[in-house]
């Protein structure tokens, strides 16, 4: 196999998303791309009515607020003609965090002698989930070993997982993680959760919140500024790094 057709398939995503969230990968991968971004997931929620979750980076791993932005300011306008969602919702981007989803043959060989939770599907000999840490995946990028500790007498310690049937993965946080991931100019935490409760401890409180970078999506809204608050990306809180904004849009005035 030439280096070029091995260099595609370590970057091709594994993961794929259905229904609604596979409508906006669909719509998105390809002008990330061109940016000089990599999609790394799409997700809905039922949060405040609708989110649309986005996570992205460049090929190295790194995400910063000014590409947390970049890739809020690509996208919007591409979400508004293409329409995958079909009604009101909030975007949110993020960088993956530290306990990143792997989700291409490159995020496995990357974090190699790293703790990870894998998911497949279909099962393997009657197991899905799997947690230990992450060998090379072999040069093909067909299946990646794990080392599971503290298996039973007679059971491999070592399982040849076939990414084929990857459903979902993510590194388990540690501080030896943290560390790497520190060291590598990646994100500093892994969790934004504990900063939209200091935001809000902080307002009730009549204390500053962290400092926002100014961002104010375009398109029509179904709902004014006042009744829709807009969400906008940090530049003072943990990571991983986040923009949030509503894309309240009324489909018929796009028409």
């Amino acid at each position: 196999m030439s280096s070029e057709i091995e260099a595609d398939l370590s970057e091709k995503r594994l993961v794929r998303e259905a229904g609604v969230a596979a409508r906006v990968a669909q719509a998105i991968e390809g002008p990330l791309a061109g940016l000089g971004f990599r999609l790394v997931r799409v997700r809905m929620s039922n949060v405040n009515g609708c989110t649309v979750q986005i996570m992205a980076e460049r090929p190295d791993g790194t995400f910063t607020i000014d590409d947390c932005e970049a890739v809020s300011r690509a996208i919007s306008p591409i979400l508004d003609v293409d329409d995958p969602v079909g009604g009101a919702y909030n975007l949110e981007v993020s960088s993956p965090g530290i306990d990143r989803p792997l989700v291409r043959v490159s995020d496995f060989a990357r974090w190699v002698g790293y703790e990870a939770k894998v998911e497949l599907s279909p099962p393997l000999d009657g197991r899905k989930r799997f947690r230990g840490i992450l060998g090379a995946p072999d040069p093909t990028g067909t299946t990646v070993p794990i080392d599971l500790p503290d298996v039973k007498e007679g059971l491999p310690s070592r399982i040849d997982l076939p990414l084929k049937d990857l459903a979902e993965a993510h590194l388990v946080l540690t501080d030896e993680l943290i560390r790497e991931s520190l060291r590598r100019g990646g994100p500093a935490d892994a969790d934004d959760e504990d900063v939209e409760a200091g935001d809000e401890a902080a307002a009730a409180e009549g204390a500053p919140s962290p400092a926002r970078a100014p961002f104010q999506p375009k398109g029509p809204r179904k709902a004014s500024p006042a009744t829709k608050p807009q969400k906008q990306a940090r530049t003072g809180s943990k990571k991983p790094v986040v923009t949030k904004a509503s894309r309240l849009k009324d489909r018929d005035s796009l028409h």
